[in-house]
C-alpha cells in the first residue's frame, strides 16, 4: 500500500512544556490507526500539527511524499479533519454550513451535488438540514462535523474523538462508515475508548506523556507485554514509565 503520512522526529513545545516529545511514525493507505491515550497525552496537539494548525518545534511532517512546509495547501487538501469539539458556526443552518464548505473544498457542479449527498447520507444528518446548528444536540454536532471532514473525499482523515457525544446507536454507526472508508483511505482517530481502538482499528499508537509507548496491531501488542487484554497493556506500559519518573 502507498504510504500517505510520514512523521519524524516531530517535537512540540508549549513554554516549558514539552507535549510532543520525538514522535515518528509513517501511515499507508488502508490502515485505520487509534492515536490511543488518557486527556493530555498530546494527540490532539499531534493532529493539529499534522493538518498545519499548529507548527512543530523540530521535525518533520510528510503528506503524501512532501513535506507540508514546503506546501502546506497541498497537505491541507488532502486531509479531512474532525477536531475536538467539532467548532462549527451555530447561527448558520446545516445545509449552508455544509455548501460553505463545499465552497472552501472548490467542489463544483454534479461533483459537488454528488459529494454533499453522500457525506450527509453517511452522517444522517439530511433530518437536520434546514436547521441552524446552535439547536442541535451535542450527537447531531459531531456527526456534522464527521460529514464536512469527508465531503472533498480525502485520502487522509483525521478524527478526533469521532464518536463523543454519540449513543450507542450512533456510535455503532460512524464506526461502520469509518471501518468502509478506511479501506481505500488513511485515518488516524484520536480516542481515548479501549473499545473504538480494538473494534475499529487495525494498528494502535500508544501514546503517553507525548511519547509512542507501542506501536503494532492489537495482537502484537498484547504479545509484546504479555498482557491479555489492551487495558492491562496500557496500564502497564504507563505503570513502567511512571517507575522510572
Amino acid at each position: 500500500m502507498t504510504e500517505t503520512l510520514k512523521i519524524e522526529h516531530l517535537t512540540k513545545d508549549f513554554g516549558n512544556l514539552r507535549a510532543i516529545d520525538d514522535v515518528s511514525f509513517s501511515a499507508k493507505q488502508g490502515e485505520i490507526i487509534a492515536l490511543l491515550g488518557p486527556n493530555g497525552a498530546g494527540k490532539s496537539t499531534l493532529m493539529n500539527m499534522i493538518t498545519g494548525f499548529l507548527a512543530p518545534t523540530s521535525g518533520t511532517i510528510s503528506v503524501l511524499g512532501s513535506k507540508i512546509t514546503d506546501n502546506s495547501l497541498s497537505a491541507k487538501q488532502s486531509i479531512g479533519f474532525l477536531p475536538e469539539g467539532s467548532p462549527l458556526y451555530p447561527d448558520i443552518s446545516v445545509s449552508a454550513f455544509m455548501n460553505y464548505i463545499a465552497d472552501l473544498r472548490g467542489l463544483k457542479g454534479e461533483e459537488r451535488k454528488q459529494r454533499l449527498e453522500k457525506a450527509c447520507g453517511l452522517a444522517q444528518i439530511n433530518n437536520v438540514l434546514t436547521q441552524k446548528i446552535e439547536t442541535l444536540s451535542k450527537g447531531y454536532r459531531r456527526r456534522v462535523g464527521f460529514a464536512q471532514s469527508i465531503l472533498s473525499d480525502p485520502p487522509i482523515l483525521l478524527l478526533d474523538e469521532p464518536t463523543d457525544g454519540l449513543d450507542p446507536n450512533q456510535k455503532e454507526h460512524i464506526r461502520r462508515q469509518i471501518a468502509e472508508l478506511g479501506k481505500h483511505k488513511t485515518i488516524l482517530i484520536s480516542t481515548h475508548l479501549l473499545d473504538e481502538a480494538e473494534t475499529v482499528c487495525n494498528r494502535i499508537l500508544l501514546i503517553n506523556h507525548g511519547q509512542i509507548k507501542a506501536d503494532g496491531t492489537l495482537t502484537g501488542i498484547l504479545n509484546q507485554t504479555n498482557c491479555q487484554t489492551l487495558a492491562e497493556a496500557f496500564k502497564k506500559l504507563t505503570a513502567a514509565e511512571a517507575e522510572h519518573e
